[in-house]
């Protein structure tokens, strides 16, 4: 793939081997700005913030995804295949749908379930499991233990659908309570593309998410809070990237 890509303008070598992406612009802007040293903007198409900077001595960088599975799949793509990225790290906001998974805890997608239609360019036969690079995820456990966080290891539910049609209630939820019951942790809209490009690719990707909102309990973080507050998180992400580093 030529680069600059269709949706980013970066230069080769302008992306370190592991990419933090954050779904909101907003977001890989604080990242950059509050923990990585030297942080240049590589890339600003469509305002998809990218930086790059070192952390603890090893070149990082982060970029947003913005929402759904069709924008990270783009992202994804075009870092895996036009800028030589190995590791992508998804570091986002998930909704709880259990109830030992609370606001601000720490959710590390082992695997991706998902009702979308995004496998079917691969032309595969029956159903496709999307899960989490093995290597990233250990590594975020370790991390995760390093930094005292309150983490859990499981399956999300990656949805292309955020305003769901819930004509009645509690029939509305039928398919949520589906989901807590088969023990998946939580919703977000990314983690199954990225993790589908990245089999296919051969690189490596992980979903980290901070829990957001509780759906079924009515609770929820702010956007600032979304924006800003989930350092823990992005201390977890920075300290698996320097693990990958060598590797």
């Amino acid at each position: 793939m030529r680069t600059p890509t269709p949706h980013i303008s970066a230069k080769p070598g302008d992306f370190g081997k592991t990419v933090l992406m954050p779904g909101d612009p907003l977001r890989s802007k604080f990242i950059a700005e509050n923990f990585l040293e030297n942080p240049v903007l590589v890339n600003n198409v469509r305002g998809v913030h990218g930086y790059t900077g070192t952390y603890k001595g090893v070149k990082v960088s982060v970029m947003a995804s913005g929402m759904g599975m069709p924008a990270i799949g783009i992202y994804s793509h075009e870092l895996y295949n036009g800028y030589g990225v190995e590791n992508i790290i998804r570091v986002g906001s998930a909704g709880s749908i259990q109830d030992n998974i609370n606001l601000y805890d720490i959710v590390i997608a082992q695997g991706a379930c998902t009702d979308s239609n995004f496998a079917h360019q691969f032309h595969i036969p029956g159903t496709f499991a999307p899960i989490a690079s093995y290597e990233l995820l250990s590594a975020a456990v370790e991390a995760s233990k390093a930094h005292g966080a309150t983490y859990h290891v499981g399956n999300v539910n990656s949805s292309d659908v955020f305003y769901g049609d819930h004509a009645g209630v509690p029939e509305g939820l039928d398919s949520t309570y589906a989901l807590q019951k088969m023990g998946v942790m939580a919703l977000e809209m990314e983690a199954a593309a990225l993790y589908m490009n990245a089999a296919r690719y051969g690189k490596r990707a992980l979903c980290i998410c901070t829990i957001s909102d509780h759906v079924l309990k009515g609770v929820e973080t702010t956007s600032e809070e979304r924006q800003t507050a989930f350092t823990q998180m992005m201390k977890i992400a920075l300290d698996v990237a320097v693990a990958m580093e060598n590797k």
